[in-house]
This record gives structure tokens, sequence and C-alpha cells, in this order.
């Protein structure tokens, strides 16, 4: 803590943002002058009610009482890790993640960082360190203060919308350079490892690629960066959407997670042993994938927009194969050196928390690892030939989430009962929703 308080007088701060990611990884928190962020390093003054965990996407709460809460203070413990500046502001401001701990000093197990770090404790364990980069999709469309309108792609320097799909194409990129050129100074200020741009198959949708590294460093990057985005398209009168299925007509937004693992730090990947073949642990992390993930469906896809996605021939998974170098499947494996062995996980939307997609992609292949099953063989060919074997809605994901034991145990009780309370909740909330589908096709012919 006395490093973050140097950071933060070095850099004339006025203002700090002190945040946490709530389930569905909005960010909640504090705004305060520097200096009572200071006093509050010492006297643990900064505070949240416990319900912020249980806050749903509408801002409602359940009306069950899914963990007998007290609604008590939980207290923001700032990760000096995480300080950074705000690059959009003109005042100096800071930000910095938080963790949530009670009076006691016992972790809140319904916080999304503290689900991921409990994971990761696992590998921990047994010396072992996955290594994740995340690949996040995005659509920028036209601003719409009306949400019974449909979102149009927005018109880009050359005063046209798109209307096509420009899959790579350079140019309908450099419609929006001066969007991604705040985007990428936003980030550099920020220290988020951004790789890669490209245009993705949608009207104006966008893949931006992460550097691999620890997955709580680039959970936490994922997080800020969604923000960021958010930001900077509203500063150049465009919204930036990361909801899974914006587009009628148009493929969704992914959030594809390439996962390895290696022993000790700076150590070997596990996942291709000395003749640099595929690993024992490799095929046990992959039968983990294939047998828990449609249990955990309600983490990579949480919302009712999500499974509008998981549909056949949209670039997005139905079922549960794996196979080399392809795009059909959950689970791709690219073809790389032993060193860069690792797996595609392609079922967590972009609309997910990415603390919690992060931990349940790790989490169903550390149970696979520990159980020693193998997976099924590789498959070749297009796996929308095959069965959909995937939740097609939230309830049948909540439903699948509830009887998975083994899952829950390594997520935690308490976060299991918040999150299916939660989303229960979000469900009940669409149901009171008339869709213009109905409106359209039943208001007149039933």
């Amino acid at each position: 803590m006395a490093e973050l308080e140097q950071w933060v007088r070095q850099r004339g701060i006025t203002e700090v943002e002190c945040m946490v990611a709530d389930l569905s990884g909005i960010p909640r928190g504090k705004i305060l002058p520097a200096r009572k962020f200071l006093t509050s390093l010492t006297d643990r003054g900064l505070r949240l009610p416990e319900s912020v965990f249980i806050q749903t996407v509408t801002g409602g709460y359940p009306e069950d009482d899914p963990i007998d809460i007290e609604d008590r203070d939980m207290f923001l413990v700032p990760d000096p890790a995480t300080v950074r500046m705000v690059p959009w502001y003109d005042e100096p401001t800071a930000q910095v993640i938080a963790d949530c701990v009670y009076r006691s000093g016992a972790n809140v197990e319904a916080a999304p960082r503290h689900v991921l770090k409990r994971v990761l404790s696992l590998y921990a364990e047994r010396d072992w360190h996955p290594v994740v980069a995340p690949e996040l999709e995005f659509f920028l469309v036209k601003m719409n203060d009306d949400p019974d309108y449909p979102l149009e792609p927005p018109m880009g320097r050359s005063g046209r919308a798109e209307t096509g799909r420009q899959a790579y194409g350079i140019d309908a990129v450099n419609e929006f350079d001066p969007l991604f050129e705040d985007i990428y100074d936003h980030c550099e200020a920020q220290g988020l490892d951004v790789d890669t741009l490209h245009h993705e198959s949608g009207a104006a949708q966008m893949e931006i690629n992460f550097n691999h590294g620890d997955p709580l460093a680039l959970a936490d990057q994922v997080f800020l960066f969604k923000r960021t985005v958010r930001q900077a398209a509203l500063t150049h009168k465009v919204y930036a959407t990361f909801m899974a299925k914006p587009l009628e007509g148009q493929p969704g937004s992914s959030m594809h997670i390439h996962q390895s693992l290696i022993e000790g730090p700076g150590g070997r990947n596990l996942f291709a042993d000395a003749n640099g073949e595929d690993s024992d642990q490799f095929r046990w992390h992959i039968a983990g994938l294939q047998r828990h993930l449609p249990e955990a469906m309600l983490l990579l896809a949480p919302n009712v927009n999500s499974y509008r996605r998981l549909v056949p021939d949209w670039d997005a998974p139905i079922n549960m194969h794996w196979g080399y170098d392809n795009r059909t499947v959950s689970l791709r494996v690219p073809f790389s050196d032993a060193a860069s062995r690792r797996v595609e996980n392609r079922l967590s939307g972009a609309d997910a928390n990415p603390y919690l997609a992060i931990a349940a992609s790790l989490a169903c292949g550390y149970l696979g690892m520990i159980e020693k099953q193998e997976p099924s063989r590789p498959i070749k060919g297009s796996a929308y030939s095959r069965a959909h074997a995937l939740p097609r809605h939230l309830p049948d994901a909540i439903e699948r989430f509830t009887r998975a034991r083994a899952l829950q145990e390594v997520l935690g009780e308490d976060f299991t009962r918040v999150l299916t309370s939660v989303k229960w909740a979000e469900w009940d909330a669409y149901q009171h929703v008339i869709s213009s589908w109905e409106r359209e096709y039943l208001l007149l012919n039933v």
C-alpha cells in the first residue's frame, strides 16, 4: 500500500475510482478525492454493501434470499497491481480494482474476482500455472435512444454505413481510424497488453486480441478494456457493444479464451510431452472441458441474448467436439510447437464477465486433470453436422449449473447460490417483456 500511495502522490492524482466487477461485469464502486482515498488505505474507509453482488443486470434484486444476506458492509482492499490512469479525463484521475472482504477478514465469496482467484489457488497447490490469451469481439453501432428500434451499423469516415460483410477488410477498419487510434492510446496509457486488431465477419464488427499471460491480470485487463472501448466510442458519437448478438442477420460476438499450462513460473508447457506430442495433462484438460463446460454455460453465456449467438453456421459452436485447427468446434487446438501447445475455448460470448468466464474455463480443465478422463476423438470436417448439445436458452443453462456438484465445489457454494438466484431473477424480468416478434406475428393471427 505504501507503493500505491507513492504512485498516487507522484502523479498528482486528484480523484480515484475504486471499483469492483459485479456478476455482469459492470464496474461498481466509489469515486473519491485522492486525499480521502489515501486515508482509506489505513482506516478501512472504503465500503460497499454486499448486495452489490446480488444485483441483476436490470438493477433489480432476486425476490428470494440467496445467502441469507444481511446486506453487511464489504471492505474494499485496492490491489496495487491494478492501479492505472484514466486517460479520457482532463483531471489526473486514477482507477484501481479492489478485492472485497468482511470485517472478519474473510473473502466475499460471491465476488467474481475472488472466484477466479479461488480457481487459480487450486492450480497453484499443484505448482501448475495457467496461461490465457483472450480474443474479444465487439460491434460498433449507430447511437440509438429507442430500445424498440433495431440497432444499425454506424457511418464511417466515408459517410456510409457497412451493409455487406468485410471480414479482415483493412479499409473497413480504416473507416473508424480516429476511434481506434484513441482506443490504442488509451490502452497504452493504462498498460493494457492488446495485440492485433482486425475486422470480423459482421458489419462494423471488430476483434482485438490480447497477448498471453497470467489469468487474473488478463481478466483485469479485459474488464478495463470493455469500459475503455465504450468510453472511446462515445467520444466519437457511436456505441460499442459487447452484446453476444446485437444485430439481426449478423454473427454474434465471442470472447475466445486460449489456455495452456506451465509447470512452475517460467517452466515447461505441460500440454506437450518430452517428444513434443500432446501430453496426458493436455488430453485430460480437454476431457474436463468437454464434460463440464456444458454445465458451466451460465458463466460463459450469462444472458438471455447469449443463446442467440450459439446457432449453426454463424462462427459459434453448438456442441462439445474438439479438433485441430477447426473453427467449427468448441475446443480448437491450433497447430503449434510444443512450447505454444494450447486449446482455444470458443464457447464464451463477449458479454460474459471475464473473471467468471476464465474461472469457468480453467475450473473445467482442472476437473478433467483431477478426474483423468479421456476426451473423445478429435473430429474432422464441420461440427455443425453433429447434434446440438449445448443449452439452448438461459433456463436450461441454470438448470444444468444447479446439478453440477463438482463444478460448484470448485467455484464455491455461496457464489453458486448467488449466481443462480440472480439469473432466475433476470429470466423472470425478461418474461415480462413482449417482443416485437410477438406483436408482428401473433397480434392478428392467433
